[in-house]
């Protein structure tokens, strides 16, 4: 089977409008800050945990075959979400559904047919990412955001998960209602074999993938490992000792202060999670005024650049 592929779309990153959240917004802030780098490694391993997501990754996505290609093209589609303009977001969004949509089969823990597009694990998806580049800009980044930031942060993610088939009405929207979210996950979530073999593989990539990958994602596993509940180390088989979390806090954080050279951070980007990611990162900090200086909602984008419209 073809291995389905997320591209961005071919223009710059912010030609029209200032997308959806503009560039005062917190999720502009904590989406580009370095540390959204280990958030990010981190969010991905955790999508294994919904075996509907570890069967599409392992049927159809080729985690095993191209594992910086899907962190790079995953990664890339986020960025777009959260600082592109609404236009590019918007044949993001619907590429990537079509994407999705080819990964379908049989999940061999329940043997039911998953769907890549299922809402609840789009929403899985969409929550821990945004919950996960967030934890990180706190451990390892500036600290907390403002009261006001945070609960701004939180309806930007309700807005992001628009551009998804989640349902409106499940997308939490502040921290106490995330954390409600993830103690009602929690016995639903499990792991296989699969689940492991996907989540190791991200954490500890293996030397055949290349020197960069390799030495990148073990740089960078104990930091997202260490902002990780006990619960979920264990369940995932990758816990390591308190101490050490304790022993990497300060290095990473020194390294996340050197990485505010903007020359040093679009290396990273492009050593850890590839070409795409680094190319919009470098658009976003090369983008003047747009067109239209505004935001927009996901609704008004998608009337005027959705296929729908195209169409019409």
């Amino acid at each position: 089977m073809t291995r389905p592929q997320f591209d961005a779309p071919a223009r710059t990153i912010r030609q029209v409008d200032y997308g959806f959240f503009g560039p005062e917004s917190p999720t502009w802030k904590v989406w580009t800050a370095p540390t959204a780098v280990i958030g990010f490694q981190r969010a991905v391993v955790l999508e294994h945990f919904d075996p509907d997501l570890t069967a599409a990754v392992a049927d159809v996505q080729g985690i095993y075959k191209d594992p910086k290609g899907r962190l790079d093209h995953t990664f890339a589609y986020f960025l777009i979400a959260a600082v592109a303009d609404s236009r590019m977001a918007i044949e993001a969004s619907e590429h990537l559904m079509r994407v999705h949509a080819q990964a379908t089969g049989i999940e061999p823990i329940s043997g039911k047919r998953y769907s890549a597009n299922n809402p609840a694990s789009q929403l899985w998806i969409h929550v821990t990412g945004w919950h996960s580049v967030l934890k990180c800009y706190e451990m390892y980044g500036p600290g907390p955001l403002s009261p006001e930031e945070e609960q701004r942060y939180w309806a930007e993610c309700g807005i992001a998960a628009e551009l998804q088939t989640c349902k409106p009405a499940d997308v939490p929207t502040s921290r106490a209602e995330v954390r409600d979210y993830f103690a009602e996950m929690r016995p639903k979530l499990c792991t296989s074999e699969r689940a492991h073999q996907g989540m190791h593989y991200l954490l500890h990539t293996p030397r055949d993938r290349g020197p960069k990958l390799w030495a990148s994602s073990r740089l960078v596993a104990p930091a997202a490992i260490a902002t990780l509940p006990k619960w979920m180390r264990v369940t995932g088989g990758f816990d390591h000792p308190a101490l050490l979390d304790l022993g990497y806090r300060l290095p990473v954080r020194l390294a996340v202060k050197a990485l505010a050279n903007e020359t040093a951070k679009q290396k990273v980007l492009g050593n850890f999670l590839g070409p795409m990611t680094a190319r919009l990162y470098a658009e976003h900090l090369a983008a003047g005024t747009p067109e239209n200086p505004i935001t927009v909602t996901p609704r008004e984008a998608r009337a005027r650049y959705g296929r729908a419209a195209s169409a019409s």
